[in-house]
């Protein structure tokens, strides 16, 4: 069921800025709910968690520099096409945050600007002159439309010469998913630890650094498996052979002692429900390889 969110409140920070990046880190951005439900082509969870837990930051492409230094230019274009006024805003409402590229006075309707940088040549375009709204997009305009509690967006398509308005209709049915989305996500960010990795996490490699790195790391690691095999058929020989509880010769030692079992933290019954989070370490990278 969709929940209903406070009034939408005005943020005033200067864009770009450390307290800026830090507010973003700490809210549910619209531009981040498709990566949140798996949506967003650029982006998966995994690597939304990476920015939010501040291990990474997302660099601004070209694409992202287009679209800012557009943005003005595109926004009086629709203006001048549609009679409209429409001031850029930052709204938030609980933890949900959204950037609005424009808003009216009356607050009820939003607009969204893309500027692709293939203009008409651009799959965008192509879809919303066709009608239709990329799911990525259409999740960010209801994330939009469910904090300023607007009853529609525009979205508006602009090549720098010529521009296409979509008209958005408010959609609760995925605003309810970008809030469980949101639900979902957040524990990965209190407990800091990473969702699951999806496909779209894994880079294939062939370049000749990496097939020669690869192909010399399992050359020896065939030899260590087949040298460890080895090994613990001597160590076991020299322990078949201690008779003492502790026998020394040639350079080696046996020493043979008692050691208490480990305690199962599972069979405490005072700690059953009790969330241990708090007393963990934190979290840190490892690195594992594998030969397939």
């Amino acid at each position: 069921m969709l929940q209903t969110l406070p009034n939408p409140t005005l943020v005033q920070l200067p864009q770009g800025s450390a307290e800026w990046l830090t507010y973003r880190r700490s809210r549910f951005n619209a531009s981040e709910s498709a990566a949140v439900l798996g949506l967003n082509p650029w982006q998966t969870p995994y690597q939304l968690w990476l920015e939010k837990t501040g291990r990474a930051q997302t660099a601004p492409n070209a694409a992202m520099l287009r679209g800012t230094e557009m943005e003005p230019l595109a926004r009086l274009a629709y203006e001048q096409q549609t009679g409209l006024i429409m001031q850029p805003v930052v709204l938030e409402a609980g933890r949900f945050s959204a950037s609005l590229d424009g808003l009216t006075l009356e607050g009820d309707l939003v607009l969204e600007i893309k500027c692709p940088g293939r203009g008409a040549q651009s799959d965008l375009w192509k879809a919303v002159a066709a009608g239709q709204v990329p799911g990525h997009y259409q999740t960010q305009v209801q994330h939009q439309l469910m904090v300023s509690g607007a009853r529609i967006a525009h979205l508006w398509v602009y090549d720098g010469a010529n521009g296409l308005l979509l008209e958005v209709q408010r959609d609760e049915s995925l605003m309810e998913r970008i809030q469980t989305g949101w639900a979902s996500f957040q524990p990965y960010l209190d407990k800091d630890i990473p969702p699951p990795l999806s496909d779209r996490d894994t880079r294939s490699r062939n370049d000749p650094a990496w097939t020669q790195a690869a192909k010399t790391y399992a050359t020896l690691k065939h030899q260590a498996d087949a040298l460890a095999q080895q090994l613990e058929a001597a160590r076991s020989e020299l322990v078949a052979l201690a008779q003492h509880p502790k026998e020394n010769g040639a350079g080696v030692t046996v020493t043979q002692f008692w050691r208490q079992g480990t305690v199962d933290y599972k069979k405490i019954p005072q700690l059953q429900g009790l969330d241990l989070s708090p007393y963990r370490g934190e979290t840190r990278r490892e690195t594992r390889v594998v030969l397939e």
